[in-house]
């Protein structure tokens, strides 16, 4: 369905962000792209979705295929209506809209079917047919997170991208939103997920990609990377504890990408 080829991208043409990622996204697959802050995980996804020009970005080398298509060039809407949407990080609503007024602005390129796109979301999000008709601003940060997935999911994409969709939510909460990307994979919808809480991406998708410093430094099936001695010291905080401060100070074990 998605695949990346050697995509290169810069800010303000002098800041060279993303350099030379490849990565393939398979129909019907959720794919995690794991990566601390500024490895530039953000920039692939805006890359994707045609937001970079809002941040004086550009795509300077490389191509985005969405079903054998380049898209790297088009606009944002042209995007959506190809059937790719993106859930943004931090939720991103509309805070003085209804929870039913932001969901029509999610479907504002797919217009037809529309109230049967809402009544799917509400099937998926009860809690938000619940309070349709409440302000934005006033739903807990978890239902936030809830509104702005259902807002791309009107749209009908093939392909949703998720960027920390459980960004500063309760760990309950977290597990929550992990179910319901399980559950929108199900429907049919194709998963790209980004996040930093890697036991969570790692433990629903099929295979994940490792990001540092703007390249792809591991790629393996999910279940590999969660095994990985790498992952788990340097990802998932699972590795040897040090009995010491000596300990910590001197501790200087590389990743084994860097080596």
């Amino acid at each position: 369905m998605l695949s990346v080829q050697n995509l290169e991208v810069v800010y303000h043409d002098v800041v060279l962000v993303l350099r030379g990622v490849s990565l393939d996204v398979p129909d019907g697959a959720i794919v995690a792209l794991l990566g601390a802050n500024g490895a530039g995980k953000t920039t692939l996804l805006r890359a994707l979705s045609g937001l970079l020009d809002v941040h004086d970005g550009k795509v300077t080398k490389g191509q985005v295929l969405l079903d054998g298509t380049a898209i790297e060039r088009w606009p944002a809407p042209r995007i959506v209506q190809a059937g790719l949407s993106q859930v943004l990080e931090g939720r991103r609503v509309f805070a003085e809209f209804t929870v039913e007024e932001n969901l029509r602005v999610g479907g504002h390129s797919h217009p037809d079917g529309l109230d049967a796109a809402i009544g799917e979301v509400y099937e998926l999000f009860p809690v938000l047919k619940e309070r349709k008709d409440r302000t934005a601003g006033y739903l807990s940060g978890g239902e936030q997170q809830m509104l702005a997935m259902g807002r791309a999911l009107v749209a009908r994409p093939k392909l949703l991208l998720l960027d920390e969709p459980s960004l500063g939510l309760a760990p309950r909460i977290v597990q929550q939103i992990a179910e319901i990307v399980q559950e929108i994979n199900a429907r049919g919808t194709t998963v790209l997920l980004v996040e930093q809480n890697a036991t969570m991406a790692l433990s629903i998708a099929q295979h994940g990609y490792v990001m540092e410093h703007g390249k792809i430094v591991m790629d393996k099936p999910a279940a590999a990377l969660l095994d990985d001695d790498d992952i788990r010291d340097f990802y998932l905080g699972r590795g040897e504890l040090a009995t010491s401060y000596r300990d910590v100070k001197h501790y200087k074990r590389r990743k084994r990408w860097l080596s």
